[in-house]
């Protein structure tokens, strides 16, 4: 059977199809005609229609490129994203998790903190604030031990499902070990809530995850458009018994016009801390500029009848 445009752009787009000409996806283009010796501008209906060829071939891309970059690159280095909006989920080793997080593990004191009492007291205000936005170390002693230690973050991992997820030893809390896929685990708890983590802790968090300062906003936030949104922590230590190497990570949330990503990027193994740094910013930003192709459109004429 033979199916004229008109019809077939019926039966791709639903009944809303012709609206789609006078509101928001179509526009026009007054392209000059020639009328009674006059010069005269007659508007033309487009109709922006997705284009899934060239969807699937950035998505083939936005898969190969970031896997491209960690097979280049020294030491270990292993992620996961997951973009919240377009639902692409992408890693490499994202369950590997015997490489320590350092810093990053302050996120999790505060959780399992706030998970208990989402209301702390100004001396817990304070101290969580300096633990999140200046990675305080006594901050973080101070809270690890409120909630329990090693122990209290046992419990609290098997709460919230992170299986991947070890806490350091005794009052080592540096020393917890994590995977990629637990950080976004972490992360989606933040986002979308469970376990009884209440609505306003998980502003608190998130907020000063917003806010670190300055030296501390390198890592994922590479992968951020200039008008994004990002919340982070990143984690950063000496292994003086590993070789003398380094391990670097640096997990968070990106949102802006057209994108809710969480990404995590773990490293070891890396000769100094910049080696690290670069790694997961280059990752970082090799996603980030991909992500708005995942959606592409072509251009259409409206169906013969339709008002522009």
């Amino acid at each position: 059977m033979r199916v004229t445009w008109s019809a077939a752009a019926m039966l791709l787009l639903g009944p809303p199809w012709f609206a789609g000409c006078e509101d928001q996806p179509a526009r026009t283009l007054p392209p000059v005609v020639e009328a009674a010796g006059e010069r005269v501008r007659a508007a033309r209906c487009l109709l922006r229609l997705p284009d899934p060829v060239a969807g699937a071939a950035a998505r083939a891309e936005l898969t190969a490129d970031p896997r491209r970059h960690v097979a280049g690159r020294p030491g270990r280095v292993v992620f996961a994203a997951h973009d919240l909006v377009t639902g692409v989920r992408l890693g490499q080793g994202e369950h590997e998790h015997d490489i320590i997080t350092a810093s990053g593990a302050k996120v999790d004191i505060l959780t399992a903190l706030m998970l208990r009492r989402p209301s702390l007291d100004a001396a817990e205000q304070d101290l969580a604030s300096r633990m999140i936005r200046e990675s305080d170390n006594l901050a973080a002693d101070a809270l690890w031990a409120r909630v329990g230690a090693g122990e209290g973050m046992s419990a609290f991992y098997r709460r919230v499902g992170l299986r991947e997820t070890v806490p350091g030893p005794g009052r080592y809390w540096g020393g917890t070990t994590t995977s990629p896929a637990d950080r976004l685990r972490l992360l989606r708890l933040l986002v979308d809530g469970g376990k009884d983590l209440a609505p306003p802790a998980r502003r608190t968090i998130l907020g000063l995850m917003g806010r670190v300062q300055a030296d501390q906003a390198w890592g994922v936030s590479a992968a951020a458009r200039p008008h994004d949104r990002v919340a982070l922590k990143n984690g950063w230590t000496a292994r003086p018994f590993v070789h003398d190497t380094w391990a670097v990570t640096s997990y968070g949330r990106i949102t802006g016009d057209g994108r809710d990503l969480l990404l995590s990027v773990q490293t070891d193994q890396q000769a100094g801390e910049g080696q690290g740094i670069q790694a997961i910013e280059g990752l970082a930003r090799t996603i980030g500029r991909r992500l708005h192709l995942l959606t592409p459109f072509r251009a259409h004429t409206c169906p013969a009848g339709a008002a522009p």
